[in-house]
């Protein structure tokens, strides 16, 4: 059974930064297309948004426009870790963050649909507030 496990949440002023991280269990983390989402407050979690995703081999990554610039996404196959760097942050990126993963992708696809991952960890909050 594929676990996530998600890390490095926490309250932070406007302007500063986080790291989160996603550990990969259970499954080799290399097979894996990976993305990072988030659920804003009063948001249903089908209303997650598309923050950033990445390539099984990491050579590609996407984006969400309103992160673009300011957050930075990679991933260590050999320590089977996902990781978002979120500098500038703003309140508008307050939310949960999930990392999620999804098999069977072509080497260089990275994902940014939500309903196409298939497994999913159990978030991490970030507040960005003064």
């Amino acid at each position: 059974q594929v676990q996530l496990i998600e890390s490095g949440g926490g309250l932070v002023q406007p302007g500063g930064s986080l790291r989160l991280a996603c550990v990969v269990s259970g499954g080799t983390f290399g097979n894996y297309a990976m993305g990072w989402f988030r659920q804003p407050p009063g948001k249903a979690r089908e209303e997650r948004e598309f923050v950033a995703a990445i390539s099984r081999n990491g050579a590609s990554t996407a984006p969400a426009a309103s992160v673009r610039g300011r957050f930075t996404i990679s991933r260590d196959n050999a320590e089977n870790t996902l990781t978002l760097q979120m500098n500038s942050l703003k309140p508008e990126d307050t939310g949960v963050y999930y990392c999620a993963a999804v098999s069977g992708r072509a080497l260089y696809t990275a994902v940014v649909i939500p309903h196409q991952y298939e497994y999913w960890g159990q978030g991490t909050q970030v507040t960005v507030s003064s």
